[in-house]
């Protein structure tokens, strides 16, 4: 079950608008706008969801329903890195900034600039 709270957070998570969303789906704006107004399950075609759900999917993220698989409990949206390069665990109690990474490529190539390393950063 995907709720349209986490559409809207996969989107912003792209930083890309509604009117853009409809594009990368192939749907009006309209149903992406009724989407994301929905309480609850998404109400909508169920093609119409998974167009959707692609279109986050080749932008790199993931949307998590209620009891699928995943490290922790709940609903959520995950990013899924592609051609990320190892990281050194740079980390320690008085740094918890987060490194950059790659951005997915698939991201880039749908338009995507809110997975810049610099947005990352």
């Amino acid at each position: 079950m995907i709720s349209g709270s986490q559409v809207r957070a996969a989107r912003a998570l792209l930083g890309i608008d509604q009117k853009q969303l409809a594009s990368l789906a192939g749907l009006s704006l309209p149903t992406v706008q009724r989407m994301e107004r929905s309480e609850g399950s998404v109400r909508v075609i169920v093609d119409s969801l998974e167009k959707v759900l692609q279109a986050f999917a080749i932008a790199g993220v993931e949307l998590i329903a209620d009891g699928s698989p995943s490290a922790g409990r709940g609903i959520g949206v995950r990013l899924i890195l592609r051609n990320q390069k190892a990281l050194p665990d740079t980390r320690s109690s008085t740094n918890t900034s987060l490194a950059s990474v790659d951005a997915p490529e698939s991201a880039e190539s749908a338009g995507c600039g809110a997975c810049s390393p610099e947005r990352l950063a």
